[in-house]
């Protein structure tokens, strides 16, 4: 029996090759889904433009190379139509159990101008055959609260292929007045709704026939590409001559005036130039805004701290926990005591644990009725934190309450948040966006804490921000270095602060192993290492496989698909579901990509596939997929799939803020610009008792000895001296 082929929507973005005699293609292709996660396709393509909607067909395959990727066997290029539409709006999200063959039905029947004529008539859809009275009475509630002008809008929507999920914000910020707004000037939703970027506001643009060299085009790419350039780079600005070459690059063969197009940028407070440095508002705002409340932080004083009572209250905890501190530890406990800001940084095993329990106990007995708030940027390291101090801990989102259709804070300067002491984990991770929005609320915090460890990856978005609290030297810093931890994972410890030097040797005990291995041999290595694992009891929640990269034979793809088959097999009595190139199925290791604050499940958080409930079964009469992550149920349908994939094997960024018990870690010379000392370090520090590395093993040599290809532009530590005019000396404490 033939297998079915997959059907996909999207763009090609690169060719990576192309024989124009039998037209045999290699191409980069974009899925249209909210992920927009890019694949390589392979195929005879006759004709192929990127940048324009394309559906393919075919099948995955896995190439014992490159990894993953998709055959092409038919392509066509789809073209928007009402019909296509009103089929869409009416299987859309606002119509509790009508599917789209349902949907397909009423049009059959019904005609495009379907939707006036039953708002109408609602007696028309008796008339339609094979559809129930629940449906028709879905559809009669759905269209009845539609209100005056969203249903032009929605139809406009989806003939353009633009999602519900934008719908809502567009009628969130401009109401029955949207289509109106975006006829006038479709790019001006990038500013004025967060959610949209420059392709989406561009998809409409188009579809409302505005030419590439439109004024209103040319400014949005230039103001949305300074943004791009930032997010792929980790810099806070981008320099005017990059920022110019990269624009021309984009408006080759049109007339564009590029600084008049700035300084109108400039002019709307949409970015900021400055001694030859364009920002993004955002980050100037960040740097800014981080600045000026450190330089004047404390707000609200606390009483001082007498250190007798602070050194008795220590002697009562060491005698309940049968913990002796030493020298190094107590002074470090001190400082956080004697200073309203403090940093502390250190490697695995330097005691940061112990040091930050006890600083979260003596606050309560030094300050009794205070409020301490733990927080992390990660929900599992929130998790973590919790547990180590035995406090209550949360993820910097959850506190500072984020709206996540409206990306803004309910915590802020006009409704702060009630804390004494601040106590912020895995400081790393943080962007300075995130932490200027974190310090807006934070004028009634007493004491802050910072916590973070300065070789590990900096964050996901812009700006380097504990290394800038570092360099400025405005606050204690407490570097501890002493190595206290000498149980299990004890080789691993050994080994990161090995990575730092620079120098490892090839034996760490029986904590960390080391295989060479070719490139083409590494999946099947893995799963013989995972197998043995289960063999002596470990659990697949014990065992973690962390790479850089999606793509290639050591890639997240195709390990992924690789451990899904050999330890969660297609099984008849296992429900399956596809999204997007992947198959989900009851049993999965499930990781989260995005923060879902409702349902207190963030970015990172790894659970289990256990249930798939299809329309059949259902009440909503829709796909269920539930996922249970430790205890928490959290429901997803077609639409919000893409916010979950398999976890079996993760990337090494999604991994921060976490520890497993085994860690698993592959490496290639295919892995190029991200074989670098702070990836691995990162990844080699996720490992809690044995760790394995393996593959082509000159390639980690070479990254452990590559310390940045880019260390990240900032000018937040400029920022802070330049404001710095009482010239506080910030003191460096070297504890162990």
């Amino acid at each position: 029996m033939e297998e079915e082929l997959i059907r996909l929507s999207g763009k090609f973005t690169y060719i990576l090759f192309r024989n124009e005699e039998n037209f045999y293609t290699v191409a980069r292709f974009a899925l249209n889904d909210e992920k927009e996660r890019s694949l390589t396709v392979t195929g005879t393509m006759p004709h192929i433009e990127t940048g324009i909607l394309y559906n393919i067909s075919g099948q995955y395959v896995e190439h014992p190379r490159y990894g993953m990727q998709f055959s092409v066997l038919a392509m066509d290029k789809p073209l928007p139509s009402e019909e296509e539409g009103i089929i869409r709006y009416l299987s859309g999200l606002q119509f509790q159990g009508i599917g789209r063959k349902t949907a397909q039905k009423i049009v059959e029947a019904l005609g495009d101008d379907c939707l006036p004529r039953i708002k109408a008539d609602p007696m028309l859809l008796r008339t339609v055959p094979g559809i129930s009275a629940k449906q028709i009475q879905a559809l009669e509630e759905g269209l009845q609260a539609e209100e005056d002008g969203l249903e032009e809008l929605v139809r406009f929507l989806n003939v353009n292929g633009i999602s519900m999920r934008n719908l809502v914000r567009l009628n969130k910020a401009y109401g029955k007045d949207a289509l109106n707004r975006l006829k006038e000037n479709p790019y001006r939703v990038i500013e004025e709704c967060d959610g949209f970027g420059f392709a989406t506001a561009d998809k409409i643009g188009m579809s409302l026939g505005i030419e590439p060299d439109d004024s209103r085009r040319l400014y949005a790419l230039l103001v949305s590409l300074c943004m791009e350039i930032c997010v792929q780079s980790g810099d806070s600005y981008v320099r005017y001559e990059t920022l110019e070459t990269r624009f021309m690059k984009e408006v080759q063969g049109m007339e564009a005036d590029f600084d008049s197009l700035l300084q109108m940028a400039v002019m709307h407070r949409q970015l900021v130039s400055e001694d030859g440095r364009i920002y993004p508002i955002t980050q100037y705002e960040a740097e800014s805004g981080i600045a000026g409340f450190l330089q004047d932080f404390p707000y609200v004083t606390s009483e001082p701290c007498d250190p007798e009572q602070l050194h008795r209250y220590l002697k009562e905890i060491e005698n309940e926990s049968s913990i002796t501190y030493d020298d190094t530890q107590k002074q470090a406990i001190e400082t956080v005591f004697s200073h309203p800001a403090v940093l502390m940084t250190g490697g695995p095993g330097t005691g940061k644990t112990t040091v930050v329990r006890a600083i979260v106990r003596l606050y309560r007995m030094l300050y009794p009725g205070s409020t301490v708030l733990c927080a992390a940027p990660t929900g599992r390291a929130a998790k973590r934190l919790s547990e180590l101090t035995s406090s209550q801990a949360a993820t910097i989102h959850s506190i500072l309450q984020w709206d996540l259709e409206t990306n803004t804070f309910g915590k802020n300067e006009n409704d702060p948040l009630e804390a004494d002491l601040l106590v912020i984990d895995e400081f790393s991770m943080v962007d300075s966006w995130l932490f200027y929005n974190l310090l807006k609320a934070s004028r009634g915090v007493r004491r802050i804490c910072i916590i973070g460890d300065e070789d590990q990856l900096p964050s996901v978005g812009p700006g380097c921000v504990l290394r800038d609290l570092i360099a400025s030297g405005m606050f204690p810093l407490v570097r501890l270095e002493k190595i206290y931890r000498q149980e299990s994972g004890s080789g691993v410890i050994e080994l990161a602060h090995d990575l730092n030097r620079g120098v490892i040797s090839d034996s760490y005990g029986s904590d960390v192993r080391f295989y060479e291995c070719p490139r083409q041999s590494i999946r099947n290595t893995i799963l013989a290492i995972v197998r043995d694992a289960l063999d002596k009891g470990y659990d697949i929640d014990d065992i973690q496989v962390l790479s850089p990269m999606y793509s290639g034979a050591a890639g997240i793809d195709m390990l992924n698909s690789g451990l899904q088959e050999s330890f969660n097999p297609k099984s008849p009595g296992k429900r399956e579901i596809r999204s997007g190139y992947m198959t989900l199925r009851e049993g999965d290791k499930i990781l989260q990509l995005k923060n879902q604050p409702d349902d207190d499940i963030y970015n990172g958080d790894i659970g289990e596939l256990a249930e798939i409930i299809p329309p059949s079964e259902s009440e909503s009469r829709r796909t269920e997929v539930w996922v249970d992550f430790q205890g928490n149920a959290v429901e997803y349908d077609q639409e919000s799939l893409n916010n979950i994939t398999l976890a079996y094997c993760i990337s090494v960024h999604k991994s921060q803020g976490s520890e497993y018990p085994i860690v698993i870690l592959p490496f290639t010379w295919q892995m190029g610009r991200m074989l670098q000392r702070k990836l691995i370090y990162t990844a080699v520090t996720r490992a809690r008792r044995a760790l394995v590395i393996l593959g082509e093993l000159g390639a980690l040599r070479r990254g452990i000895e590559t310390l940045e290809y880019h260390p990240r532009q900032t000018t937040l530590t400029m920022r802070l001296l330049a404001g710095n005019e009482t010239d506080k000396e910030g003191e460096e404490l070297l504890f162990g």
